[in-house]
């Protein structure tokens, strides 16, 4: 199988994607992993049921991650104990990977490539966004995942980027002020975001959910009125957390306050020293 979005394994990154030889799509979870898998749970899978079409077959698109637990039942080579979270996780076996497809290398491509995209006006809003994001010299530190970065897009598809440590960020929030690319959620628009992350949220009022949303990256493209969010990841030498051993002791609950990433990166170095 190939894809002019995929390529050779270098080093792979949280929210990458990777194709195994049963055609299974991975969504790759964090930066620390075993020797033996790349830890992560099914994105897209071969089936009869679904909406995508890929390497000439039918795919079907899983947004929940418990499930990729029994959408891998008859393969347990695909579970994995991982020390970093304390529990058994889904990954992919290393050996049976074929293709990684790299979020900054998706968009590098899509910037050279526009005839990857199928001309919808998402399409056209993401190109957009990648010349913006080209020509402010930011593609080293944003890339683009979820549906357009395995090619699987279509005309009411997201656009899911992602953005590395401190200079990502910045990038990253200075890409969401340009109203001319990206308008926040507001008026109509806030109910329009509420239902969407209700259906995955259990409990949340109204006012509290939008307060927890008003600190994300996202909003809704100018043309097509797309969501647009985009993930704040580590930087690639960070590695503040591949030490980090964890155990399950049980449920707990945490009461936090949330900081701005200048905040959190002093915070963390302090824990690093």
């Amino acid at each position: 199988m190939t894809s002019p979005l995929g390529r050779a394994l270098p080093t792979v990154r949280d929210r990458d994607y990777l194709l195994d030889r049963s055609g299974v799509i991975f969504k790759v979870i964090g930066d620390v992993h075993p020797n033996s898998h790349w830890l992560g749970y099914v994105k897209y899978y071969p089936d009869a049921r679904g909406d995508r079409t890929l390497f000439g077959k039918t795919y079907r698109q899983n947004t929940i991650v418990s499930k990729a637990f029994g959408i891998l039942a008859d393969r347990p080579e695909c579970y994995v104990y991982s020390s970093a979270i304390g529990c058994v996780i889904t990954g992919v076996p290393r050996e049976d990977v074929v293709l990684h497809y790299s979020c900054r290398n998706a968009l590098t491509t899509l910037h050279k490539s526009t005839d990857l995209l199928d001309g919808s006006p998402v399409s056209e809003d993401l190109l957009a966004i990648v010349d913006w994001i080209a020509r402010e010299g930011f593609t080293d530190v944003i890339g683009v995942t979820g549906s357009f970065l395995v090619g699987v897009a279509g005309p009411r598809s997201d656009i899911d980027l992602v953005c590395y440590g401190p200079r990502g960020y910045e990038a990253a929030e200075a890409l969401f002020t340009e109203r001319s690319l990206i308008c926040p959620y507001e008026g109509e628009n806030l109910t329009r975001l509420y239902l969407r992350r209700a259906r995955y949220m259990a409990g949340p009022s109204y006012d509290m959910l939008l307060r927890q949303e008003a600190r994300k990256l996202q909003g809704l493209t100018a043309g097509a009125g797309a969501h647009i969010n985009c993930e704040p990841l580590c930087a690639d030498e960070d590695r503040t957390f591949h030490d980090v051993v964890a155990r399950e002791v049980g449920q707990i609950s945490v009461l936090a306050e949330l900081t701005p990433w200048s905040a959190t990166e002093s915070y963390l170095a302090n824990l690093a020293r």
